[in-house]
């Protein structure tokens, strides 16, 4: 890539929803007998076999267009624990990338977690934190488990930057019943921020995940306070270019002929500056070619789940993954 003949170095960061990305092990500390692999009656251990397999191929496939090479950082949600990711990372496709885990294990009644995928020989980790989100009912004030929050700080080549991993609380209930979770979800999402910024205002965060909620809701909108336009994000703010997206009617996960845009990937000020003596951000996508997307029947054009009926499809996701390219002037 040239510009004015100057050459940059690129990189990919994404995240991914595996949907469920289970073991084929019952662990009776866990509901996940409610997950799909749980759920199938023969044969599960070469269905979490083509499972992994299936999930290798998209991550070693995102942003690859232009880095020619799997992401640097990826992050990822609905998966139910470190070892789902060592065999993950260990998969023919991904093993060449030597990539490392971050991973906590979060008290969400279904067993899911969030976790982090890096390249080791670009990223390294140097501090990492799972930030609990504590959610009562309203009628029997009993705690409501969820998925953490995951922090994680380090360096990307020589530059310093914060990832933050999201899976925020679902809609099951209704969209309206379930908003104040994710309100909740966002204002601690803003806290950690704000914890950054404290420190350093001129931070370099990537905030992540699948929210569960759009661009324009009122947990990104008013709480993370997510601006569409780049050049209106003041010094503490955040860009998210995943609006503009969902206002061109695009969307990472389908229901009832409805697209949403619940994966997003949202950035810190100091990351869209013009100096590209260290990384900035250069430009978003949803990664959705053709294998993703289901080529017929009523689901046709949503992405290709797999999991349909108690049955295993040999699909890959009902998300489809998001990632940004950052760059930084190469020396000449």
């Amino acid at each position: 890539m040239n510009a004015q003949d100057q050459k940059f170095k690129i990189h990919t960061l994404a995240f991914y929803n595996l949907e469920n990305l289970f073991d084929t092990i019952n662990d009776p500390t866990k509901f996940d007998e409610f997950s799909p692999m749980m759920a199938l009656k023969t044969n599960r251990g070469k269905v979490y076999k083509k499972k992994v397999q299936n999930m290798a191929k998209v991550i070693s496939d995102i942003g690859s267009e232009i880095t020619k090479n799997a992401p640097v950082i990826i992050g990822l949600s609905e998966i139910e624990n470190r070892a789902v990711l060592e065999d993950l990372i260990n998969d023919p496709l991904l093993l060449p990338k030597d990539y490392g885990i971050v991973h906590h294990d979060s008290p969400d009644a279904r067993g899911i977690d969030v976790a982090l995928l890096y390249r080791k020989k670009i990223f390294t980790p140097i501090s990492t934190s799972g930030h609990p989100l504590k959610l009562y009912d309203h009628l029997s004030q009993k705690r409501i488990y969820t998925r953490d929050q995951l922090l994680i700080s380090g360096k990307l080549e020589d530059d310093f930057i914060h990832i933050i991993v999201n899976h925020w609380p679902s809609r099951r209930g209704g969209e309206f019943r379930s908003k104040s979770k994710r309100v909740a979800a966002a204002k601690l999402n803003k806290h950690i921020i704000d914890s950054l910024q404290t420190i350093d205002p001129y931070a370099k965060i990537f905030i992540m995940g699948d929210l569960n909620d759009n661009p324009t809701n009122a947990s990104v909108k008013d709480i993370l306070k997510a601006r569409k336009n780049r050049k209106t994000v003041g010094l503490k703010g955040i860009y998210n270019p995943y609006e503009s997206f969902f206002k061109d009617g695009l969307g990472t996960t389908a229901y009832r002929d409805s697209w949403s845009l619940f994966d997003q990937i949202l950035i810190s000020k100091p990351l869209l500056e013009k100096d590209f003596s260290s990384f900035r951000f250069y430009k978003a996508g949803i990664f959705n070619p053709g294998y993703l997307i289901t080529k017929g029947g009523k689901y046709k054009g949503y992405p290709k789940r797999s999991f349909s009926n108690e049955g295993f499809t040999d699909g890959y996701s009902d998300h489809f993954p998001v990632y940004v390219y950052v760059i930084k002037a190469a020396e000449k």
